[in-house]
Order: structure tokens, then sequence, then C-alpha cells
């Protein structure tokens, strides 16, 4: 049997885009592998909270860049995105610090 094709063309696959896609899985697993090395062989300290900060952010750009096609995008889209999720991270940060100046003032600690 002799399949028909009807009016379909077969594009060959983009393999430099395929590849890219696999840098970036690799990038996500090696920044995750390192995340867990830092979990497991730091002390709790600031330094390591700023590590995994940082990680978490690169890991964000790669997920948004990529796999959410925002990094294809015009700069006013990508900026609609960006500075709203810098007023949410600046009201968490202020909630976080009234948040341990209020229980200090009332626990004494």
């Amino acid at each position: 049997m002799e399949i028909e094709n009807k009016g379909m063309e077969v594009i060959p696959a983009d393999k430099a885009k395929i590849k890219h896609i696999w840098m970036v899985t690799l990038y996500l697993f090696l920044i995750t592998a390192a995340e867990f090395v830092v979990a497991f062989n730091l002390p709790a300290s600031p330094i390591k909270t700023v590590i995994f900060i940082v990680m978490t952010i690169v890991k964000a750009y790669y997920i948004m860049s990529e796999f959410m096609h925002l990094g294809h995008e015009t700069k006013g889209l990508k900026w609609s995105i960006i500075a709203p999720l810098a007023f949410v991270v600046w009201l968490i940060a202020a909630l976080l610090i009234q948040g341990d100046a209020i229980f200090a003032a009332i626990y004494g600690g």
C-alpha cells in the first residue's frame, strides 16, 4: 500500500534549534545539580541563600526565554512581564522585613 501525500510538504527538522533546546536543558540540569551540591554541602548561611536565589533567577531566565518563547519577543512584551515581577519581589521583601520587625516588637525577638 502506498500512502498518498495530499498537498503536505514535509520539512526536515531544524537541527540547530533542536540542539539549542537540548543545550538549554543541559544548562538547567547542571544548575539543578549545583543546587543539590550547595544544599547538601554548605552550612546554612546568608551566602547559601544568595547562591540559591541567583541560581533560581538564572533557571527562571532560561525557562522563560526558551520554553515560554519570551526570548524571541519584543522588548516591550518582555518589560511588561519583568516590571510587574520586580514589584512583586519588592512587595515580598517589604512584607518579610515588616513582618520581622512586628514579630520582634511583639515577642521581643
